[in-house]
């Protein structure tokens, strides 16, 4: 297959499904870009702009904005694939019937399903037929979506069990300020990419306490440690969270102005409650509903995640901000390595 012939679509009009369907129509290809909301629709379509989610952005006039999934993922090389975690299931019960035998299906969505604990190619395969399998790909690392539509020097990975495929996507997606490097363990790069934004909840609640920069630093170093641990229980390669997917991001996410998960932790912190937090905002952070998952998967296979299950009984359960620092830090002694 082709890569610079590739014919694309875009599932999901967000703010990072936005950047990326600019970014490809900036590399000359024709992109069908999936829209939910009529009006998105209809603003990407008249000012190429996507005033809703990715305001006072620019985008490639190569988008082709639509409402029709079926449309938009027929005939495609490569779909692309970039909704909210707890969406991917029935979004993709309705393009399923309408993905071309060859098409390559990449997923830029992190989450872990709520109900089934499925990593979000997890769900995909779980979805789609069995010949799909090895044509899955998963694209992460640390990237704010406005960022990369600005052109701003990104760095991230291409994962998928075939590397014939990983390398596919990674020659569609590369360009001079968007640099794709390749890996065979999606299941590590989809681990790091959903428990990233748990932890990322704990360090905006950190900064919203007002902690400092010691704790942040010793709440990242632990969060990195869980996400390897669970990772490793469930097959990942360990190596996968020293790299972008794992520590990259989560450093983005756990210290950027533009993580939504961070500002809801930091809102938390400061004194404010959930449901009036996630009322006022338009786009979904992705950790509030994926420390559910969190949580619960590491009950099931035995994994040791303080943090994550501090968090979980943070949003969840009515803990303080304060207790939970105050349980985590006289939790019993032991070695760093454990």
């Amino acid at each position: 297959m082709d890569a610079e012939a590739a014919r694309i679509g875009v599932v999901g009009a967000g703010s990072w499904g936005t950047a990326l369907a600019s970014l490809l129509g900036m590399k000359g290809y024709r992109v069908e870009l999936w829209v939910y909301e009529k009006e998105v629709r209809d603003s990407i379509a008249d000012s190429h702009e996507n005033k809703l989610f990715l305001p006072e952005i620019p985008l490639s006039e190569n988008i082709v904005p639509s409402n029709d999934i079926a449309g938009v993922v027929s005939d495609k090389d490569l779909v692309l694939v970039v909704v909210p975690s707890h969406v991917m299931r029935e979004t993709a019960l309705k393009f399923a019937p309408y993905l071309s035998d060859q098409t390559i299906l990449v997923s830029a969505s992190k989450g872990i399903e709520n109900k089934t604990h499925l990593t979000m190619t997890g769900v995909l395969e779980d979805v789609l037929p069995d010949a799909f399998k090895n044509r899955l790909a998963v694209l992460s690392g640390p990237s704010f979506g406005r960022e990369v539509a600005k052109k701003v020097p990104t760095v991230v990975t291409a994962a998928s069990s075939d590397p014939s495929v990983a390398m596919f996507v990674q020659n569609v997606f590369v360009t001079p300020f968007f640099r794709v490097y390749t890996n065979d363990d999606m299941m590590g790069v989809e681990l790091g990419g959903a428990v990233k934004n748990v932890i990322a909840i704990a360090s905006g609640i950190i900064d919203g306490l007002c902690l400092g920069l010691n704790t942040r630093a010793a709440l990242i170093t632990r969060g990195l440690t869980e996400m390897r641990r669970l990772g490793v229980r469930l097959g990942a390669n360990p190596h996968t969270f020293s790299g972008l997917a794992g520590m990259g991001d989560l450093i983005l996410t756990c210290t950027g102005s533009l993580s939504r998960n961070h500002t809801v932790g930091k809102l938390i912190g400061e004194g404010n409650k959930l449901n009036d937090i996630l009322a006022d905002m338009k786009m979904v952070a992705e950790g509030v509903k994926t420390a559910k998952s969190v949580r619960n998967l590491s009950i099931r296979v035995g994994v040791d995640m303080p943090i994550s299950h501090a968090v979980y009984n943070i949003l969840y359960e009515g803990l303080s901000p304060e207790k939970a620092v105050f349980q985590l830090m006289t939790r019993d002694l032991k070695d760093e390595m454990d």
